[in-house]
């Protein structure tokens, strides 16, 4: 499907155009001239808004006056209890095209009109304030999308659902006209599509789905948005899912960001996020360092049309330029009973998550989901269980990693659960998290705290054995993840895995309960020791330390979180290095420590807690392929080379590890027991 659609397409917000060029002397030429330049730097498409009366007066359409202005202009009083607007066409051409549009929309709003002249200029006289008449929402101009076909540019026109009621007529007539121009895509302007706040009384949506399939005419989605524009999904699927994804470059970006960041940003948007369309905005600012009014297009025009500029990088990774498509959707009878399979699947490895804590469950859960599986499908929706069970395999797989992992650990040091008679433990610690008192009735045996039967070069073997075992068993989520959220409204972004905290959450606490729970001679042996620690003020600290961690942690997780500029630098420099960039928080963090942990939880008990922050990396790798929109063949790559650097930084922090503990053994205070 991702290979249908490999088209991208560069547009610019022509109304940033049209307020740039209003700050010039000579607008026209301005603007004029600059579309020459935004053609030659490869952008193809222009955005086209709603037009207003304010936006008219700034294209030079027309001039707008008050009452009083008006009669200042004809030197007469202001006339006593009138609030009009007035306006003049700039000249006959303006008024032909104009006047009809600005007669039919006020009309539409029962607001009387008239002629009015001055100065041998036709113009118009509208018994509302200026302040009101200049909210009315009308068409885009005419004027603009003719002088922007002329000039080579495809045309993408930003409609809202602010004409109301909606009027099926005039829908059909502005879409035949555009049609005639070539208009191959709708971009909404607003918080919904067109038609959707009277789909309810006037089904105005299905009739302008269905005027969009007449004319050949698709849509747009525009990537992280707040809130979604309602009614976007239903009308993707009226028009059979033919849109595509947009990604937004802001006026603050565009003036701020240099030209090869701007470059970086595109390429990955196509390359990483499927997006088939940039779109560019530009507003004037002032500038009292500059004294006068500045703008970004120049920034613009390097960013897209340099030797090394977007338009080359894209075409380098297969990305062509020219009018972005839709992805071609294909389905296949076969896949319905294979999602079935899948879905089976998923229910077996929540079953065997639930067995991990308590075993007498396994059995019950498997048959439970079935039954819970069968009633959310019958009664709700597919799609509420698909994505139900893909968020319970993406927790359970790299949680029962970990408990794997953590009992290999334990069977290579402390042993199996129950007590071994006749073996001698040495006590390095009369109390801790996860052992007791030398005496402890719980446990049956005093716990023990270090483990000299394992050589340095053995438990480098060990750890880096289990670290690859347990990363494979948390990518047994990934079929079923994949297979069940495989659709076309995944890819688009219209649905979304659904449980994204939850899956950063849920392993972690888990694998914390395993380790502090699970790895003594009974559970309730273990809860009460650390239900009776006493709370000294350096555990409330701690706790504060890992509150403080906990919320930075879940503050980057989801699409709202967000970088530092130094994070920045270094992501472009991963992305430039090595084409797709691997998570900071594998490779950097998880991955390292938990070689280093499991190296060192072979030797020493307390160091089992480490084992607690490689849940964190397994996690992040399931989540991954959670990101649908994102190429399976990124998010592998992305994946092995997490692993590849962790592996390689863990090793690192060993080898330093080993000369630190090798120093301290030799030179180290002598009272110190090992």
């Amino acid at each position: 499907m991702e290979q249908t659609s490999k088209e991208v397409e560069f547009v610019f917000n022509y109304r940033n155009l049209v307020q740039i060029a209003s700050y010039h002397a000579h607008p026209r030429a301005f603007l004029n001239e600059h579309l020459k330049q935004m053609k030659n730097a490869g952008i193809t498409t222009m955005a086209v808004f709603e037009s207003t009366l304010a936006e008219l007066s700034t294209a030079g359409r027309l001039t707008l006056y008050n009452g009083t202005q008006a009669a200042t202009l004809q030197g007469k009083l202001p006339t006593v209890g009138e609030n009009y607007t007035y306006l003049l066409f700039t000249g006959p051409e303006e008024e032909a095209a104009i006047r009809p549009m600005i007669e039919e929309t006020f009309a539409r709003l029962d607001i009387p009109f008239g002629s009015w002249s001055f100065g041998g200029r036709n113009g118009m006289v509208i018994q509302t304030p200026v302040e009101d008449a200049i909210l009315k929402t009308m068409p885009p101009d005419p004027m603009a999308l003719k002088q922007l076909k002329d000039a080579g540019f495809q045309i993408l026109p930003r409609l809202s659902d602010r004409v109301r009621p909606y009027d099926p007529d005039a829908t059909e007539r502005m879409l035949a006209g555009f049609a005639e121009l070539g208009v191959k895509r709708i971009l909404f302007d607003g918080n919904s599509v067109k038609g959707y706040n009277d789909n309810a009384e006037l089904k105005s949506l299905e009739h302008f789905g269905k005027l969009l399939n007449r004319y050949g005419i698709g849509v747009v989605s525009i990537e992280n948005m707040r809130v979604p524009q309602a009614g976007l999904s239903r009308l993707a699927l009226l028009t059979d899912y033919n849109i595509v994804r947009l990604y937004s470059l802001s006026d603050g970006d565009a003036a701020a960001m240099s030209p090869d960041a701007i470059a970086d940003r595109f390429l990955l948007a196509a390359k990483d996020r499927n997006i088939r369309m940039f779109y560019m905005n530009g507003a004037p600012t002032r500038s009292l360092e500059q004294g006068g009014v500045v703008h970004p297009l120049d920034n613009i025009y390097k960013a897209i049309g340099s030797e090394d500029g977007a338009v080359e990088r894209l075409a380098s990774f297969g990305f062509s330029s020219g009018s972005a498509r839709h992805f071609d959707v294909k389905t296949y009878g076969w896949q319905t009973p294979v999602k079935g399979v899948v879905a089976l699947g998923a229910i077996a490895l929540i079953a065997l998550l639930v067995g991990a804590f308590v075993p007498v469950l396994l059995i019950p859960a498997f048959v439970l989901g079935l039954l819970g599986s069968a009633g959310i499908y019958l009664v709700l929706s597919g799609s509420l269980l698909e994505q139900a069970l893909a968020l319970g395999a993406s927790i359970s797989a790299p949680t029962l990693a970990m408990v794997w992992a953590v009992n290999r650990v334990r069977n290579r040091t402390d042993g199996a659960r129950r007590a071994v008679g006749g073996t001698d433990w040495t006590i390095a610690a009369r109390s801790g998290a996860f052992g007791g008192k030398e005496s402890d009735a719980e446990e049956g045996r005093p716990v023990r705290w270090m483990f000299d039967g394992l050589s340095a070069g053995k438990r480098f073997g060990l750890a880096l054995t289990i670290f690859a075992v347990t990363s494979l068993i948390s990518l047994a989520a990934v079929p079923f993840v994949v297979g069940l959220l495989n659709d076309v409204t995944y890819s688009l972004v219209l649905e979304q895995f659904r449980g994204v905290s939850l899956l950063h959450l849920a392993p972690i606490a888990l694998t914390a309960v395993y380790v502090f729970l699970y790895t003594g001679a009974s559970v309730v042996g273990s809860a009460k020791r650390i239900l009776k620690m006493p709370i000294t003020v350096l555990w409330v600290a701690v706790a504060g330390v890992l509150g403080v961690v906990g919320m930075y942690y879940m503050s980057r997780t989801g699409n709202a979180g967000t970088a530092t500029s130094l994070e920045l630098f270094f992501r472009n420099t991963l992305e430039s290095t090595f084409g797709v960039r691997p998570r900071f928080k594998e490779f950097l963090l998880s991955h390292p420590l938990f070689i280093f942990g499991l190296f060192v939880a072979l030797r020493y008990r307390v160091a089992w807690v480490l084992l607690i922050v490689g849940s964190i990396g397994q996690l992040s790798m399931v989540d991954t392929f959670a990101h649908i929109h994102t190429p399976l063949h990124i998010s592998a790559i992305r994946v092995v080379l997490g692993l590849g650097l962790g592996a390689v930084i863990g090793i690192v922090i060993i080898a330093a590890w080993q000369i630190v503990e090798g120093a301290w053994k030799r030179w180290g205070p002598r009272n110190l027991k090992w």
